[in-house]
């Protein structure tokens, strides 16, 4: 834990002013009114007491140590400050003031200068250019936002002060506690990563939540989060993209990777909730903070109003989730309790008019349902409608077995509700589709909570001879890896390839196809044709000698026409597969976090529909399936409507290998098999084409 960030008995305001409005004065304010116990040393040469404190020119001339130092002046004498908060003894410094590497490259060095300072002499380091930070546990306000939140158990981390202050704000409107808020800046040594580290530990902490704009180091993170994770939710708002998305890519998979897609799988493997809108980052983090994990998908709902009510099943639909189904003798006890008229299935609708102890019977029974994984209870402003009188029902029925979570309707006529709601710690959303968007985040959580243990599995595999082939072809500049190097690669960790070989005349060709049969494939091998069959490149179904001949030369010709200059290595004769489902496996590196695997169906299902899953490597069997799983294209794998399915455990060990080779190979960056041809149950899948991108060799 960050000890003297966040439990200091001493703070010292480097800049401390007396002029309202300034930041100087705003953090010692913060400081002095929000009831810190340890002491507050103001440091300005220009006062003698800031606030009714006395002010000293210097820490030098206060004499004492200190344990943490805030610094609020300009960026010129950031430098000198922070050294003097050293020699003071500070364990942690927090620099508010900005100009450092957002405005440039001398702003940089000097961060770095500062940064590296600190970390020679143990300090932490918050900022620069960050808010500060709060801890409510402590009465600690060392930032310049507003008043000092309610206390709770959700965290907030953030690489933006401004969402910070808005955070800040929003739950002070929803009388939301929370716990620790720390603005980390420009990051110079305090990072996500740290933060991460030390809330997991933090037993005052239930939810983390941060908005981060960047990410450091990429697999510290993901180990760092699934950690976090494991003990309790991370839910994050992510904005920016990645690198990967921006470069040319070579390979379908590179193309198909879009900007945000390695943060999705980063976050999708380290259990992080991720929060597509501000909207939702509160959604979810104050349902995870205040309600249990559902322990499956099927959820209730409680309605005074049909047709929220359907809306609300329509949502849980959608999501993916369940409508679940009434156990009956739990039906038949709840109907002596409501009206005739009400209706006791799913979703329970307890009329219009329904007063409190309606919805307390209803939200009674669904607690005692087995059937029943989650509960949403529904109001909507009717004239007999008692909001908060309904909302204390509510409160006081709720066991903690389940989730329950609130959608009062409306404004006005439900505010009371509202306001009760936030009172008993319960998740309230203006609409049924919220509530049912967190439900969906707190069930696929638990589910990665659930998960079975990680077994990344290990094949026996010709790695030297892998080796081999990429240091000479990184040798003589070859990074475009043609198809028969290619598949001599593949080969070698295990993956089938048709029997077939590179030919450099059309006699060479003939002879090749005599010893093979036929039918056989005819493909261009070349450094500088990728797309081989848009340019004349592929001829497949060749039936005999002759026509070896004619598709040898025709091919070179149309190359050397359409390509003019083209490197050509020859002209691969392979034998021809049996027919099956076409399927794309692929890899593209991302530079944050390594080799992101790629499955698709081929043709309109990835040209157009782009209809991919992508996870991170090392990937475990289970979660290879999860890929498939995702896409939906899935009923084609298992065959439905009269088509015959396919080996789909083998495109799930076929990922594996392409994780094991692509890990074992950081110089691959790129990687397709396209199209891999799978047959049906107990058949072997096959390689019908590969390429591969080789990173430049180091110098």
């Amino acid at each position: 834990m960050l000890e003297s960030l966040f439990y200091p008995d001493s703070v010292a305001v480097i800049g401390a002013s007396r002029t309202p409005g300034k930041v100087g004065h705003d953090v010692f304010a913060n400081l002095v009114y929000g009831a810190f116990s340890g002491e507050i040393i103001a440091i300005n040469p220009s006062a003698t007491e800031v606030l009714g404190l006395p002010c000293y020119e210097s820490l030098k001339v206060y004499g004492k140590k200190i344990d943490l130092c805030v610094i609020a002046v300009p960026q010129s004498m950031v430098e000198q400050a922070v050294h003097d908060a050293v020699a003071a003894g500070a364990g942690g410094v927090i620099v508010i003031t900005a100009g450092f590497k957002e405005v440039g490259e001398a702003g940089a060095a000097l961060e770095k200068k500062i940064a590296d300072f600190c970390r020679t002499r143990n300090v932490r380091l918050v900022g620069p250019n960050c808010l500060g930070l709060i801890n409510t546990s402590s009465k600690l306000n060392a930032s310049f936002a507003g008043n000092m939140p309610l206390p709770g158990n959700i965290s907030i981390l953030s690489q933006s002060g401004a969402l910070c202050t808005a955070i800040l704000d929003l739950a002070a409107s929803r009388h939301l506690g929370l716990q620790k808020v720390i603005s980390i800046g420009n990051k110079a040594d305090i990072s996500e990563i740290d933060l991460l580290r030390a809330l997991a530990a933090d037993q005052e902490t239930k939810v983390i939540v941060g908005y981060l704009e960047d990410i450091i180091n990429g697999d510290e993170f993901i180990k760092a989060a699934e950690d976090a994770s494991t003990l309790k939710p991370v839910v994050i708002l992510k904005s920016g993209t990645t690198a990967a998305g921006q470069k040319a890519a070579a390979s379908h998979t590179g193309v198909l990777a879009g900007a945000d897609t390695a943060y999705g799988a980063a976050f999708r493997q380290s259990g992080i909730v991720r929060a597509d809108t501000f909207e939702q980052l509160f959604d979810y983090s104050t349902a995870l903070a205040m309600q249990p994990l559902p322990k499956g998908k099927r959820v209730l709902i409680i309605t005074n109003a049909g047709g929220p009510g359907t809306m609300a099943a329509d949502a849980v639909e959608k999501a993916g989730m369940v409508v679940a189904e009434l156990d009956r003798n739990v039906a038949t006890a709840l109907r002596q309790e409501l009206p005739v008229a009400a209706s006791v299935g799913n979703p329970i609708d307890v009329l219009g008019d329904a007063p409190p102890e309606r919805y307390a019977a209803a939200l009674s029974a669904a607690q005692e349902d087995d059937e029943v994984d989650a509960i949403l209870v529904i109001l909507t402003p009717q004239a007999m409608t008692k909001a908060a009188e309904t909302a204390r029902a509510i409160a006081k029925t709720m066991t903690g077995d389940k989730p329950v979570l609130v959608s009062f309707m409306g404004g006005v006529e439900v505010m009371p509700g509202r306001g009760e709601l936030a009172a008993a710690n319960l998740p309230d959303y203006e609409s049924p589709e919220r509530a049912v968007a967190a439900l969906k985040a707190m069930y696929l959580y638990s589910m990665w909570r659930n998960r079975p243990p990680r077994i990344v599995n290990r094949f026996r595999v010709h790695r030297r001879r892998v080796e081999r082939i990429i240091t000479r072809s990184q040798r003589i500049g070859r990074l475009q890896l043609n198809e028969v190097k290619a598949k001599a690669i593949l080969k070698a960790y295990g993956f089938k390839i048709p029997p077939g070989q590179l030919a450099v005349t059309s006699e060479e060709a003939v002879e090749i196809a005599e010893r093979i049969g036929y039918p056989l494939a005819m493909k261009i091998v070349s450094p500088d044709v990728i797309h081989k069959t848009d340019l004349g490149g592929v001829k497949l179904n060749v039936a005999n000698a002759g026509k070896v001949r004619d598709a040898f030369d025709l091919m070179m010709m149309r190359i050397r026409e359409r390509v003019p200059g083209a490197r050509i290595d020859g002209v691969y004769v392979e034998k021809m597969l049996d027919r099956g489902l076409e399927i794309i496996l692929g890899m593209s590196r991302d530079p944050q976090f390594g080799p992101m695997l790629m499955f698709g169906l081929g043709g309109i299902f990835v040209e157009v529909m782009k209809d991919v899953a992508f996870h991170l490597a090392p990937i475990t069997f289970d979660e290879a399936m999860q890929m498939l799983l995702a896409t939906r294209s899935y009923a084609m794998l298992e065959g439905k409507r009269g088509n015959k399915g396919v080996d789909i455990e083998a495109v799930a060990v076929g990922l594996q290998r392409i994780s094991q080779l692509t890990t074992d190979f950081p110089q691959i960056i790129e990687l397709d098999i396209n199209p891999f041809i799978v047959g049906e149950m107990g058949s072997e899948p096959v390689v019908a084409d590969g390429r591969m991108t080789l990173s430049a060799p180091l110098d």
